[in-house]
């Protein structure tokens, strides 16, 4: 197993991709801290402990908005208490509403920074006091490969990743000394409920899969394989980079 031993948050693990990498990391020996952001998403944070469990690892579900200081201090404080520490992060919470730049609202605009990136920057910190005095520990964001791929209709997301990208670059360099290693994942498109409104739609669908050279639309469990590997020992010399799992999306196929 990759990560036996280790112990880790996942920071919106109920679904998607942050649900495949909390039960991957479970698989792989890792003590898992499954974040939910409301109690709605109780039963499908505690079926996914349950998961972890079966596969013989430790977890626990943890209720929490990413984007509150409180919140986040108060989870990682349970975590690292339950776990006697903690070295590994993933932060995957995040939200996406298409609003056209010039009707988008202030509303809009901090609702998708607060929680994408905002909540990004807290948890990072608060865990990386924690690794600080253990000396070591990864930092895994789920960002996108709209951190460099302009997106009309996505103004905020697109932000929020972009921000994401250079305090990613920027806490590699800050905490390098301290042994913690932080990097991005940049899925393309995969099948996600937060991508709903284009797999419903057969032509919205279609459209997308032909900017993918691969032909198809990636899965949760193809992201979570990339955290693992750059997690784990084998990527121990990977540190202030972004990981693209996209299929090729990012070749800009059908630019001529």
């Amino acid at each position: 197993m990759l990560l036996e031993g280790r112990k880790a948050i996942v920071t919106g693990a109920t679904s998607g991709i942050g649900r495949a990498t909390a039960e991957r990391l479970g698989h792989e020996g890792a003590s898992v801290c499954v974040n939910y952001y409301s109690q709605k998403e109780q039963e499908a944070a505690e079926c996914v402990v349950a998961s972890i469990e079966q596969a013989g690892a430790h977890a626990i579900a943890v209720r929490g908005d990413v984007s509150n200081e409180e919140d986040v201090k108060a989870m990682v404080a349970q975590a690292a208490k339950e776990f006697r520490g903690l070295d590994l992060l993933v932060n995957n919470a995040g939200i996406e509403k298409k609003v056209p730049l010039l009707r988008m609202s202030l509303t809009d605009w901090n609702a998708v920074l607060t929680t994408n990136l905002t909540g990004s920057f807290l948890c990072l910190r608060e865990v990386a006091r924690v690794m600080a005095r253990r000396r070591g520990g990864v930092i895994v964001n789920i960002s996108s490969v709209h951190e460099f791929i302009p997106w009309p209709g996505f103004a905020h997301y697109c932000a929020s990743k972009g921000g994401m990208k250079l305090l990613m670059q920027t806490a590699a360099r800050e905490l390098a000394e301290k042994k913690i290693r932080v990097v991005n994942v940049a899925p393309g498109a995969i099948v996600t409920p937060i991508n709903r409104f284009v797999l419903d739609d057969p032509e919205a669908k279609h459209a997308v899969e032909e900017e993918i050279p691969l032909g198809r639309i990636g899965k949760p469990d193809e992201i979570a394989a990339a955290v693992v590997w750059v997690a784990s020992e084998q990527g121990s010399y990977v540190t202030g980079t972004t990981i693209v799992v996209d299929g090729g999306m990012s070749l800009y196929p059908k630019f001529v």
